[in-house]
């Protein structure tokens, strides 16, 4: 079932990138960039964590928390935040329940070869957990300013 704009965010308990709990149902009353990346440290998804780094101040402005999940682990997670001076949580996603209830793993395919991994998509969640926003096509070096229009 895939998710629309207008449908509740389905909420999820998972780790960060410390090990402490991270519930979507904890922002309930802010907005919510809700992003799902393939993998830590990899061209892509450096080039969109720092975009949203590097507009961090704009995007709380705007109300908004920043999430990023991905199936990496929180020592992956950690080492990645560190590296990049990332001001955001990391929602370590290893046993795939957030990525499977927001519909973004999916098969893929690189070279001809078919395998499941995370389709990068953002959700903006608003106030009440609702979708407001689903953002499919993400420009990786200006998501925050997708975000933002």
């Amino acid at each position: 079932m895939a998710l629309n704009i207008g449908d509740p965010a389905p909420d999820f308990t998972s780790t960060n990138q410390t090990g402490n709990p991270v519930r979507l149902s904890d922002y309930r009353g802010k907005k919510v960039v809700l992003y799902f990346y393939p993998k830590d440290d990899t061209s892509g998804c450096t080039a969109q964590a720092c975009s949203l780094r590097d507009n961090y101040a704009d995007l709380r402005a705007a109300g908004y928390e920043v999430l990023g999940v991905s199936v990496d682990n929180q020592s992956s997670h950690q080492k990645f935040i560190n590296k990049y001076s990332l001001p955001f949580t990391l929602v370590a996603d290893t046993d795939k329940q957030v990525v499977e209830a927001y519909g973004v793993w999916q098969e893929k395919s690189m070279y001809g070869r078919k395998y499941m991994g995370t389709v990068r998509t953002t959700f903006l969640i608003d106030e009440n957990g609702i979708i407001t926003n689903i953002i499919g096509k993400v420009d990786t070096k200006k998501h925050a300013e997708q975000i933002l229009k």
